[in-house]
């Protein structure tokens, strides 16, 4: 428990735990570490001081029943020695090939104007709903800027995509955003971050039929991957 408390800290505290869950459950994760932590140190202060007791033995509990716990709660230590020394690389173009898109359900919704700058930034999740649902209204007359990773269609063709959560890893989506134009020559997995504008042309995605719009790119340049690699 110990162990295991601590590494949900330690993940916590740093940027890890964004490989995991969405950056606002990062106070629950403390939470839940610290809990876990506190019941370790009771449990261990409890047992210390049964050890130092003169009429107790170290397998007996005072009553002549044995203490031996299971030799299972040890495996508890896996998942916290997997937390503190593995980096698992977040979801990425393996999960876009397998997962149908984001934009399964209609957004009948009014989309407010874009954010001021040029090119407006936007999260790719927004873009493909304003260039579905809003039919490209709000994107019009627009430079816009895209960051996400390179996946290839089923053709062989980039496309930029970004991977969704509701929640944590588990329940992850991909938002597919099809390329035209400069299309960024990148291995599968690059991060990209992608300057151009919205084009009215969609596609259907072949794993859930939802429709997956395209962006015309103007000119691209390769990046680091985000600390927060979700939307």
């Amino acid at each position: 428990m110990l162990f295991l408390g601590g590494a949900i800290l330690r993940a916590s505290i740093t940027d890890l735990y964004l490989r995991y869950v969405k950056q606002g459950l990062r106070p629950f994760l403390i939470a839940a570490g610290t809990l876990l932590v506190i019941a370790a140190i009771v449990a261990l202060l409890q047992e210390l001081r049964h050890l130092n007791r003169p009429e107790a033995k170290p397998d007996d509990d005072g009553h002549g029943h044995g203490r031996s716990g299971p030799g299972v709660g040890w495996l508890l230590l896996a998942p916290a020695l997997t937390l503190l020394f593995v980096v698992p690389p977040a979801l990425g173009a393996d999960t876009v090939s397998r997962a149908g898109s984001a934009l399964a359900d209609n957004r009948d919704v009014a989309y407010p104007p874009l954010p001021p700058g040029d090119p407006a930034d936007l999260a790719l999740l927004d873009y493909g709903y304003r260039a579905v649902y809003d039919h490209g209204r709000t994107l019009q007359d627009r430079r816009i800027q895209l960051t996400g990773f390179i996946a290839p269609e089923p053709d062989g063709q980039p496309m930029l995509a970004r991977i969704v959560l509701s929640c944590c890893a588990a329940d992850g989506v991909p938002i597919k955003i099809g390329l035209r134009g400069q299309v960024p020559q990148a291995p599968a997995n690059t991060w990209v971050r992608a300057t151009g504008r919205w084009i009215p042309h969609t596609v259907k995605d072949p794993v859930n039929d939802a429709d997956v719009p395209y962006f015309e790119v103007s000119t691209w340049e390769k990046i680091s991957a985000p600390a927060e690699p979700y939307e």
